[in-house]
């Protein structure tokens, strides 16, 4: 899917534990205007089903796993995360879902833009028009 990578962040080994960091313009590209996490979410279900107008996202699965399902109004590719130094950044005008989530999973989700509803595109055929 264009734009989409899958970004391998610094992981520092420690016999008392691993320390995973994650630097603005270094690791992601762009400014972190926004910072939510997602958990707690009940078996079978999914979270998003939107595209944003002008923001990106780096998605990280903290603790647990969960797939990020990406659908640019023509095809559909699923990226499962479930390592805490690996990140999905999402560029804008994707369809998105994440699925699947295991137990006690988090979803760390990192936003280059404030919240704003009206950045949100929520129907899916108005969206593939607007993509063509």
């Amino acid at each position: 899917m264009e734009g989409v990578e899958i970004i391998e962040l610094p992981k520092i080994l420690d016999p008392r534990g691993n320390l995973t960091f994650i630097e603005m313009n270094n690791h992601i590209p762009f400014e972190i205007k926004r910072t939510f996490w997602t958990y707690d979410v009940p078996g079978g279900q999914q979270r998003g089903g939107h595209a944003y107008r002008e923001s990106h996202e780096f998605i990280v699965a903290l603790s647990g796993s969960f797939d990020v399902v990406l659908n640019d109004g023509q095809k559909e590719v699923v990226y499962s995360l479930n390592r805490s130094y690996y990140g999905l950044y999402v560029p804008n005008m994707l369809w998105k879902h994440l699925d699947n989530f295991s137990t006690n999973s988090l979803c760390l989700t990192l936003a280059s833009t404030q919240y704003n509803p009206k950045d949100y595109l929520r129907d899916f055929e108005a969206y593939k028009k607007l993509r063509r």
